[in-house]
């Protein structure tokens, strides 16, 4: 059996293993013991504090006095109940990898396995962080101290967006700022028979739902991406009662500082306006979310080279416009340079299936198109840190 064949049949067998045994963020107990496995089959020193923490793995070149890079996946799976029929589905009821984490971590374990046959002339850590769905995982590696001693970060994910075969590649930022807010009015409950008793927090949650989505069509620059989702609506108890509450909670998405402050102010006065209104009490809450991911140059650059090497000149797609999701990769950002790819997993005929949907999947030849790209990034980093 050739090395293709060998890290091939490596990589479909442990993502297959990762993708039965999904957990929650924070809960990465059964992931971290089968990702510690690998690394010690592979005689690889890690750090690991144990569940709810990260596993960061050392490869130290060589050479002395170098310096390190870090290339970084997810361990976290999303609730959910997985329906992609395949033999190797889900095992833990109400959690599935439908975003890809589990082929992230393949792709970093079969980067390794290339990196102990053919070692770059850097050190290279590993990080598997919790909790990148919910509860910035990232910032439990950052608290460790360890990106003191890193010169950059790298990650990727995969997507339907592109196809096997295409790594995605941009400039400056690529991912959105990501916050949530939530909305409690109380108004007058009554009986549904006598409305003019009562102060309807029903109607007066669907009207500031409609006024809401104002803030972007008719008040954001639209050269400005935003967005502005509602995306739980609660109320009431009984069909023949006027509810005397209602909770709203939703999202919002920029880019710019600027418009999300407009969105803040907006809502803020949105909200005020319909206390005076509708005569009810309207409390608003925002909750700051992930920041958004700006890719460095220098990084880009490198990213780019270790693209071409792997998918050729016409493999590696542009990013025109930022995607609209967001990504704790960006905390890593704030602290170091660093550049976040993604990986075309959709076969050409295939229909496109989005992240999150139970039915995601991908096609398992991006797995090695994945470890290769990172091995060939931390091949050429040696010329970028020295």
């Amino acid at each position: 059996m050739n090395n293709y064949d060998e890290l091939r049949d490596y990589l479909l067998a442990t993502r297959r293993t990762l993708h039965q045994y999904p957990e929650l963020a924070f809960e990465e107990e059964q992931t971290a013991s089968l990702i510690i496995h690998e690394l010690k089959k592979m005689d690889i020193r890690y750090e690991y504090p144990g569940v709810g923490g990260g596993i960061i793995a050392h490869m130290p070149c060589q050479e002395t006095n170098k310096p390190s890079i870090a290339l970084r996946a997810e361990m976290d799976a999303l609730p959910g109940q997985e329906n992609t029929g395949l033999d190797f589905a889900s095992i833990n009821e109400g959690k599935v990898h439908a975003c890809g984490h589990d082929a992230h971590m393949t792709m970093l374990l079969g980067a390794a396995k290339l990196l102990k046959q053919d070692p770059a002339a850097i050190n290279v850590l590993l990080f598997f962080q919790p909790a990148e769905e919910n509860g910035g995982g990232a910032r439990e590696i950052i608290k460790t101290g360890i990106l003191k001693q890193t010169a950059a970060i790298f990650a990727a994910h995969v997507s339907h967006h592109y196809c096997v075969g295409e790594i995605m590649v941009g400039h400056g930022i690529v991912t959105a700022q990501s916050d949530r807010f939530e909305i409690r009015i109380t108004g007058k409950g009554g009986h549904g028979a006598r409305p003019h008793e009562a102060t309807d927090a029903v109607i007066i949650a669907s009207s500031l739902i409609n006024t809401i989505q104002t803030l972007v069509s008719r008040e954001v620059d639209p050269l400005h991406p935003s967005v502005v989702t509602i995306g739980l609506v609660q109320a009431g108890t009984a069909a023949n009662m006027i509810a005397e509450t209602a909770m709203l909670s939703g999202s919002i998405r920029t880019t710019l500082p600027e418009t999300r402050r407009r969105i803040f102010h907006g809502l803020k006065r949105m909200t005020s306006a319909f206390e005076v209104l509708h005569d009810a009490r309207i409390k608003l809450t925002i909750t700051e979310g992930y920041p958004p991911v700006v890719n460095t140059a220098e990084e880009v650059e490198l990213a780019m080279k270790a693209a071409k090497k792997v998918a050729g000149e016409k493999g590696v797609v542009m990013m025109d416009y930022p995607s609209m999701g967001s990504e704790d990769f960006a905390y890593y950002l704030e602290h170091i340079p660093g550049c976040y790819v993604r990986f075309g997993a959709r076969r050409e005929q295939q229909k496109f299936i989005p992240l999150h949907s139970p039915a995601f999947d991908i096609d398992e030849d991006v797995l090695a198109i994945g470890a290769n790209y990172f091995h060939q990034l931390s091949k050429l980093a040696a010329d970028y840190y020295d």
